[in-house]
């Protein structure tokens, strides 16, 4: 089953016989297109989907292909990008590698000294070979390589309007070359121009500026990396997404600021300086996801209300100039809570993509199964440790409550939160949310970091795993060091079929067993910190090539979600 859904019409209708029209989720997706975890769009449509396998898939123009095949002979790839009518890709190996296809006019794939030829398939970019490019992006007909390791930003293409940020480059094409230092983020869109995050910890911005999209207080074309003055600390900022003559910001807290052209931003006149949203700043709404096409720009409230601005079918006015609600079918607004990204086409499509975390696919089935629960809150088993982490209050309290304020369904909306961060009904679970005192659930309360708290954490802990502990000592005479890890069961059985296993059959009022594997500490702790947060502290200090020969058998002996990629894991959180 496919974990991607879309909403509008690849097929731009020129003349409409009712213009207010109910749009449903598109259901045509090729059986093929499963596990999604990015899609990207040109400026006509043309699609590109990568799995979570690496696999890319790729529609023709307005349409789906009914058997929707993957580009063939390339490695599994983690990234992807696309402008105007082309498309980057980073390959998901030790030393990643950038392909990039699509139209070649003014050098945008990187292909030095070659002839502007399209280019049909992914084609390796021989130039960036000895690069480590861990950050790709696409601005219109331009392309950015970020080196995160020298912080390097490489670029190439389309260089009027100062769109690359280097004012001695006067050619309508540019070549692969290196563009500016100490770069720790770069941010895409359709558009002319750009923004870049320094080192320094300050954002920069550069390129076409006519009716004032940088922000920088004028409308003024800005050849060069020039700093943005903004009323929000840079590190509140979420998102930056842009599109021609606009770009819009979220904040970390749900505010949306926007900057340029009138019609775009929704103020009056011409906005030359970034300023919040006038639609939701009096109304305390919280925006969950932004994002934009050439024509299109899309917002997702937290409530999974969605508003558009530009061409969009679906909604009570025909005026691409006015802030519309999308009118959706009765059910998908319920379904959007199990999703955790969208995506815009260019026109009239977004894509919205559920989370493929293994964290929480496992923990739908412990809340599901109710292993080793140790009450129940309206007969449903649940995990006290659990719920009073999430809420942080008592149990007793929580129990009470619910049970006397609440119905079923919405104890039950209420644990999907709890254990999968999901929102079924966004807003009666955040208002039960407020009266615990938790404001911006989806901002400040994220499952991942409430279970590390109860990482090895002795207090909470109803179980001990004994591991031994082989630390080389000169004193070969002595005795075998065994290391006493603190665990919850719940959270083991849920992930590992091992420990299910191991903790169904051992006596009740055993409290701990000892670890057989033959893994080192290192290695377990790690395994148990990924089982509790689906993240590995791997440091400098960890002994990286010891670790990564131990993980090579780790899925398979613990008995672990065999989708879950270990080494590729292993290798996104290595110190290199």
């Amino acid at each position: 089953m496919s974990n991607i859904k879309s909403l509008g019409d690849l097929k731009r209708k020129t003349k409409q016989t009712n213009k207010f029209k109910t749009l449903d989720p598109i259901k045509t997706f090729p059986e093929e297109v499963t596990k999604i975890i990015d899609v990207v769009s040109g400026y006509e449509n043309n699609i590109v989907f990568l799995s979570s396998e690496g696999k890319l898939y790729q529609t023709r123009k307005r349409n789906y292909h009914k058997k929707l095949k993957a580009f063939e002979n390339l490695p599994p790839m983690k990234s992807i990008d696309s402008g105007h009518f082309h498309f980057l890709a980073i390959s998901n190996e030790e030393k990643p590698k950038v392909y990039g296809w699509g139209q070649n006019s003014y050098a945008q794939l990187g292909f030095n000294n070659s002839n502007n030829s399209d280019v049909k398939t992914p084609t390796l970019i021989e130039s960036l070979k000895e690069e480590n490019i861990e950050q790709i992006c696409c601005i219109g007909f331009s392309s950015f390589f970020l080196n995160k390791t020298t912080n390097i930003l490489f670029g190439c293409g389309h260089s009027y309007h100062g769109v690359l940020g280097k004012p001695e480059i006067t050619v309508e094409k540019a070549n692969l070359q290196k563009l500016h230092e100490n770069v720790a983020d770069v941010f895409g869109g359709h558009s002319s121009h750009t923004f870049i995050l320094k080192t320094d910890g300050k954002l920069y911005g550069f390129g076409l500026n006519n009716e004032g999209e940088l922000g920088l207080g004028h409308k003024n074309k800005t050849l060069k990396p020039t700093q943005i003055k903004l009323e929000i600390p840079v590190e509140d900022i979420s998102k930056i997404r842009h599109a021609y003559q606009f770009t819009s910001i979220l904040t970390n807290d749900g505010k949306l600021y926007v900057a340029g052209n009138k019609i775009r931003t929704g103020f009056g006149s011409d906005l030359t300086e970034f300023k919040q949203f006038p639609q939701f700043k009096n109304n305390n709404t919280i925006i969950q996801e932004i994002d934009c096409g050439y024509d299109l720009f899309v917002i997702l409230t937290q409530d999974n209300e969605i508003w558009v601005k530009g061409k969009f079918d679906g909604t009570n006015s025909d005026n691409s100039s006015v802030i519309r609600k999308i009118q959706t079918g009765n059910n998908l607004n319920n379904e959007l809570s199990t999703y955790n990204q969208m995506k815009c086409c260019d026109r009239n499509l977004i894509f919205f993509l559920k989370s493929n975390s293994y964290l929480i696919q496992d923990l739908e089935k412990l809340l599901k199964n109710g292993y080793f629960s140790d009450c129940n809150i309206q007969n449903i088993p649940v995990h006290k440790i659990l719920i009073e982490t999430r809420i942080g209050k008592s149990f007793d309290l929580i129990k009470k409550y619910l049970e006397s304020n609440c119905k079923l369904n919405e104890i039950q909306d209420l644990l999907k939160w709890i254990y999968c961060d999901q929102m079924i009904n966004s807003k009666r679970t955040n208002e039960i949310l407020n009266h615990f005192g938790i404001q911006n659930a989806h901002k400040t309360k994220l499952l991942t970091n409430d279970l590390k708290q109860l990482l090895f954490d002795e207090q909470t802990s109803d179980f001990k795993l004994v591991v031994k502990n082989e630390e080389e000592d000169d004193d070969e005479d002595e005795e075998e060091e065994e290391e006493e890890l603190y665990i919850h069961k719940f959270i083991l059985a849920a992930r590992s079929g091992l420990f299910l296993n191991m903790f169904q059959n051992i006596e009740e009022n055993l409290q701990k067993v000892k670890d057989y594997s033959g893994k080192s500490l290192e290695t377990i702790e790690l395994l148990i910190s990924f089982l509790y947060t689906d993240e590995l502290p791997i440091t400098a200090d960890t002994d990286q090539e010891f670790i990564k020969e131990e993980f090579e058998d780790i899925v398979d002996y613990y008995q672990l979600n065999d989708a879950i990629p270990m080494m590729d894991i292993f290798e996104k959180y290595s110190k290199k």
